[in-house]
């Protein structure tokens, strides 16, 4: 079995926590214990426009109500807003962002939404000033089909940089950086060496990659990935923060216990166990997900 030193769990408080970032948060754990890592709370709430903070209490509220542990980070709100918020970091972000400029990686974009879904983007050939108002930034992606990957085994896996990542954006038309470049940049900061992250987030892991590759922070292809199943709605759908049935908050204040909750994730799953904690929701997973590997 694999060591590493740190994992993550990286809520964003735009929402109530639901049954399926607890599936992760499970998972996340239970590899955590496996390889003997400490576990990083690391709320994402750059976007602030969507922070709420009754969201915010939410996290601590549920991963508490669920036993779910963590090692390092806040405590509570206000520790999360003296010590943890990404706007202490904005420096570091804003320097990334900088280097890729003068490094000539970045184009301006000044598309609508419906010019990008009908393939329309012209602006890298336009060559709009980086300083233009209400511009988005642009990586300088090329077709690449040499990605490398680690997985949580510490197998190298290829793969390329898909057709919806090409030219992701770094910068966004508010001038604050993207996702991609925030999570780079904090897991780095904090020494992440595992990510355990949904499959939905495969692109945006190669994304990430690119980008690494493009601030020359090498340290990033030795972190190690593990892309799990998603819990899904009825309809096939991925789980929402609007879907408000499958919140913890409204299954907390229903009457539902930390086993009701882990019992229902588990038969979303196909699992017919009940299930008490985390421990149990998370080996039964990964013993399963092995079997089907063989």
């Amino acid at each position: 079995m694999n060591q590493y030193n740190k994992t993550r769990i990286a809520p964003t408080p735009s929402g109530f926590l639901h049954v399926g970032n607890i599936l992760s948060f499970c998972i996340t754990a239970v590899i955590a214990r496996e390889s003997h890592a400490k576990i990083l709370l690391r709320i994402d709430d750059l976007d602030q426009p969507r922070v709420n903070e009754t969201y915010l209490q939410d996290i601590f509220d549920t991963l508490n109500f669920l036993g779910i542990p963590w090692d390092e980070g806040p405590r509570n709100v206000e520790e999360f807003k003296n010590s943890y918020s990404q706007l202490h970091r904005m420096k570091q972000y804003h320097e990334s962002m900088k280097q890729l400029s003068e490094d000539n990686l970045v184009f301006a974009c000044i598309c609508t939404r419906k010019q990008l879904s009908s393939n329309n983007c012209a602006c890298f050939k336009r060559h709009i000033p980086l300083r233009e108002e209400g511009a988005c930034w642009r990586l300088i992606t090329t077709v690449s089909n040499d990605l490398k990957v680690r997985n949580y085994s510490g197998e190298i896996v290829s793969a390329s940089l898909p057709r919806s990542m090409f030219n992701f954006i770094i910068k966004r038309k508010d001038g604050l950086p993207s996702y991609q470049l925030t999570s780079v940049i904090d897991d780095l900061l904090y020494g992440v060496d595992l990510v355990v992250r949904g499959e939905d987030l495969w692109p945006s892991t190669l994304a990430q990659l690119v980008l690494a590759s493009a601030l020359q922070t090498n340290k990033f292809g030795d972190i190690a990935f593990y892309h799990h199943p998603l819990l899904k709605e009825a309809s096939g759908k991925k789980l929402s923060k609007s879907a408000g049935s499958t919140s913890i908050r409204y299954l907390r204040e229903s009457g539902k216990t930390p086993a009701h909750i882990y019992s229902l994730i588990a038969t979303m799953l196909g699992i017919n166990q009940t299930i008490q904690n985390w421990q149990q929701l998370g080996d039964v997973i990964m013993i399963n997900e092995r079997k089907q590997a063989r």
